[in-house]
């Protein structure tokens, strides 16, 4: 049976007796179940062969082939062996990223609670049908879509599609009234009740549902394309004109000379194996590997191996804030005094190590202050606060859990509340009172405490306390003092406390609750992360721009994004209505509406992945952050999406390529800096690849068409691409980070590999490695040398000039004599051994034979030592202008 789901825009149904059993078997057959199917999952061969569609990976394989038909087995097992490692490395990555979908069904409730022919019965979930009449109680999680007929203090965890941290509050649809927008009277799929009771009607099931429509928008394949993609694709396409356009030179030249056509084609073979960077993909693979290593050190973990230098590339992070720029935790963090005293607590995860400050009274004075009024917060408190491992789990309503908090940092503990006041009776707090209060026994007298709305407490108070002394109540100035707290984003609860006798009948009730002392305000809120706005900051100063997109009130976000460093301004504050209207008006008004804002205040979870998507539509390279449901879609199909490992859901980390271990917003600052590194190491084994194979082109263009004989054979130009392109590429790719990543703007999003600097300096080591090499090859000609003294002497001299490209090539900037030779021994060592291996051939009969190899003179030593170091000269010179702008 099908499982797709269905959806109704009114309501139907009896709502009493329910659906018959007939009628809802024939629901069940006509929708299918109420169940997210699973994917199909690709085999393991299928993803395998995907790793291979590439134009660079067409390239070497037709150089694999090539070199085996000639002969060159070495080259071609050299070469298989590279795009071997590539796929197997890929195809791991590959793996798991097909499995977010999947991790929804861990969200499905197994049973439901439904009304069906006047009976109310337990049936599987997955048999639940539009109309039906489903019951929740507190602990379960809701298993359709519902518009709630009946509530009573029903409140729903929403943070997996909404991402706050507060609960829902449920009201009762009123009949008459459309669905649309009616998320307060709507019980979501997935989501679990933390307090109350309700009855609602199916409206939709499976896919229809809005987790469904997450499954089915997670289970596409993604939209954007890494930038490290995109680059190599069009770098790839670049190497294949060049090299192909070359070697058609080259043949057409030399057919004209008249030479053999089995020695041209054995050129051309030897000049495209030689120019083409066949090491570059594994390269490129340990490149990424090696940050993934220094990342994961970092607490950023690394699923998806592009997305290392997709975090680099990024220039715009759109972060949602519960959980990433917050400790998504109500806490605490303000209290105000009926005198106008300030309290600070601090909002660290380590509720023993927080202190309260004011800034004019001692710590100890404002513990002593804070405590006063935080019995009211902790006696009529029906949370729990425990310490079970190394940390405090609380139980609970998410304020009352706070309010614990709070009374724990001013020193109250449960054992001491309970026998200083023992508890006579309680009002629970209701929405419709706005309080909670509790009464406790003083010796002949009761003490009431009570907390609850700032309005309603003011009405119930007649005195207030001022610093110890009570004194009338000032009514118009509490209300301020609320206000002021509430425009700084806070949530905010008031406190007071009474004395009656003893009642003679044992009752107590909300006729006891006046003429009350007013005790203070206490404002709440999730905290910035202490390391956020640093890390905020860094972003700025590296050129990559910060947008919050959050579903709080525009006051709220504002504030928070405030606190949290971001710079913006009032009109770049914007609310999901107006993404909304954009949406509907078009992509390129909603393009316009992105380009400006950087504030999303009140977004609905589906707007999340229009905004990613139009900011990337803009220009940007995105990073989205994420720990919800809601996150899911966003993270899949944005550039780079980064989940948080704590508290983020397992869809979320599912769907993103990097995830985060501490939820720390820092963390990912740290993972920009690596991928930065990553993509500069990977251009340096690409400048150094394309210079050399550049300078081997020029080399034979240039003696080609004047006549000369072929400059190297072959067999020399395969030898020469192996010991100076062999280890040497894969040790440049394990270059440190520079220390200067986070002082440099991002690269622009449509910037090639291939930029103006890249394209100069791969033709300054052209002009002197490949124009040098001729000259000195005609001079030696002139002068009387053998052909194959000539070329002996010319080998050596390439082996030299490109080990020297090589250590240029170890920064785009910065001089080689600055960076230490020792830092990367693993290069120093593979340069050392490539001049070795080649002297050594000089010198053994099988090698001298083979490649036409003989021991020079030292004066021949002098000349080759003094025409390699030319390199290093004209790269030096062309820094120096990079860095001063001369």
């Amino acid at each position: 049976m099908a499982a797709f789901g269905a959806q109704r825009d009114n309501l139907g149904g009896d709502t009493t007796d329910g659906l018959s059993v007939v009628e809802a078997k024939n629901r069940l057959e006509r929708y299918g179940f109420n169940v997210i199917p699973q994917l199909k999952t690709p085999s393991v061969i299928s993803i395998f062969l995907r790793q291979f569609r590439s134009p660079l990976i067409y390239i070497l394989l037709l150089a694999a082939t090539v070199s085996l038909m000639v002969g060159e087995g070495e080259d071609a097992v050299f070469i298989g062996v590279v795009l071997l490692l590539n796929g197997i490395i890929g195809s791991i990555q590959e793996y798991s990223a097909g499995r977010a979908a999947a991790a929804l069904r861990k969200l499905e409730q197994p049973y439901a609670i439904v009304i069906r022919g006047g009976l109310i019965q337990e049936i599987e979930a997955r048999f639940l049908v539009l109309d039906d009449v489903v019951i929740l109680d507190a602990g379960a999680r809701v298993p359709a879509d519902l518009v709630l007929t009946d509530t009573n203090d029903l409140l729903c965890d929403e943070s997996l599609l909404t991402g706050e941290s507060l609960p829902a509050r449920k009201a009762t649809h009123i009949p008459g009234e459309l669905l649309e927008d009616r998320t307060t009277t709507t019980a979501f799929a997935g989501t679990l009740v933390t307090r109350g009771r309700g009855k609602g009607i199916v409206t939709a099931t499976g896919l229809s549902t809005e987790i469904g429509k997450i499954a089915s928008e997670i289970g596409r394949a993604s939209i954007s394309q890494p930038p490290l993609m995109i680059r190599l694709a069009h770098f790839s396409n670049v190497i294949a004109w060049t090299v192909g356009g070359a070697s058609l030179v080259l043949v057409g030249i030399g057919s004209l000379r008249g030479l053999a056509w089995q020695e041209l084609f054995l050129m051309s073979v030897g000049l495209a194996v030689s120019a083409i960077p066949e090491g570059l993909p594994i390269a490129i693979s340990i490149a990424l590997a090696i940050s993934m290593r220094r990342m994961a050190k970092r607490n950023v973990i690394v699923r998806r191996m592009s997305a290392v230098e997709s975090l680099g590339s990024c220039t715009m992070i759109a972060t949602d804030k519960t959980g990433t720029l917050t400790l998504n935790e109500l806490t605490v963090t303000d209290i105000r005094l009926p005198d106008g005293t300030d309290l600070v607590l601090d909002a660290h995860a380590n509720l023993d190590a927080c202190e309260i400050h004011a800034s004019n009274m001692s710590t100890s004075h404002a513990r002593e202050g804070a405590a006063r009024m935080l019995r009211a917060a902790f006696l009529p408190n029906e949370g729990l606060l425990t310490f079970e491992g190394n940390s405090w789990k609380g139980v609970g309503d998410t304020v009352d859990v706070a309010l614990l908090a709070a009374a724990h940092k001013a020193g109250l503990t449960r054992d001491e509340m309970a026998d200083a006041f023992p508890l006579v009776a309680r009002i629970p707090y209701e929405p419709d009172l706005k309080y909670a209060a509790s009464f406790h026994s003083r010796g002949e007298r009761v003490q009431i405490f009570v907390k609850g709305s700032t309005e309603t407490l003011i009405a119930m108070s007649d005195r207030m306390d001022t610093g110890g002394r009570l004194a009338p109540i000032d009514r118009d100035a509490l209300l301020a003092q609320k206000e002021q707290m509430a425009e700084r984003g806070l949530r905010v609860l008031a406190f007071a406390e009474g004395e009656i006798s003893s009642a003679t009948d044992g009752t107590f009730g909300s006729h006891h609750l006046v003429d009350l002392v007013f005790l203070g305000l206490a404002g709440m809120q999730d905290p910035i992360r202490v390391e956020v706005p640093q890390a905020i900051h860094d972003c700025h100063a590296a050129g990559i721009e910060v947008a919050m997109i959050t579903g709080d009130d525009p006051k709220t976000a504002a504030a928070i994004a405030g606190q949290a460093g971001l710079v913006f301004h009032a009109d770049q504050i914007t609310i999901g209505e107006a993404v909304r209207e954009a949406e509907k008006a078009g992509s390129d008004r909603l393009d316009d509406l992105t380009r400006q804002a950087r504030i999303y205040a009140r977004v609905a979870p589906a707007q999340k992945l229009a905004i990613v998507l139009s900011l990337a539509r803009n220009g940007h390279f995105v990073a989205v952050t994420g720990d919800g449901v809601n996150d899911a879609p966003a993270l899949k199909h944005a550039h780079v999406g980064v989940a948080m490992g704590r508290k983020g859901t397992e869809v979320a980390k599912e769907s993103a390529g990097i995830v985060v271990t501490d939820d720390n917003f820092a963390s990912i600052v740290h993972g920009i800096s690596e991928g930065r590194t990553a993509y500069a190491n990977i251009r340096k084994v690409i400048l150094m690849s394309v210079a050399t194979g550049a300078a081997e082109m020029l080399l034979f263009l240039l003696a080609i068409p004047l006549g000369l004989p072929m400059p190297l054979l072959p067999v020399q130009l395969l030898w020469l691409n192996l010991v100076t392109n062999g280890i040497q590429d894969v040790a440049l790719a394990g270059e440190k980070p520079e220390g200067d990543e986070l002082s440099r703007p991002p690269r622009r999003p449509k910037e090639p590999i291939f930029d103006q600097l890249m394209i100069r300096r791969i033709i300054f080591s052209a002009l002197v490695i490949g124009g040098g090499g001729f000259a000195i090859f005609y001079w030696l000609l002139a002068a009387g040398y053998e052909v194959a003294e000539a070329r002996n002497l010319l080998l050596l001299l390439f082996v030299m000039f490109e080990n020297v490209q090589t250590v240029t090539s170890r920064s785009e900037r910065r001089s080689v004599f600055t960076s230490s030779f020792f830092s990367n021994p693993v290069l120093l060592i593979s340069i050392i051994a490539a001049q070795a291996v080649h002297i050594s051939a000089m010198y053994i009969p099988w090698f001298r034979e083979t490649l036409e190899l003989a021991p020079i003179s030292i004066a021949e030593w002098a000349i080759t030592l003094l025409a390699a170091s030319s390199i290093l000269l004209v790269i030096e010179l062309d820094k120096w202008q990079c860095r001063t702008g001369a």
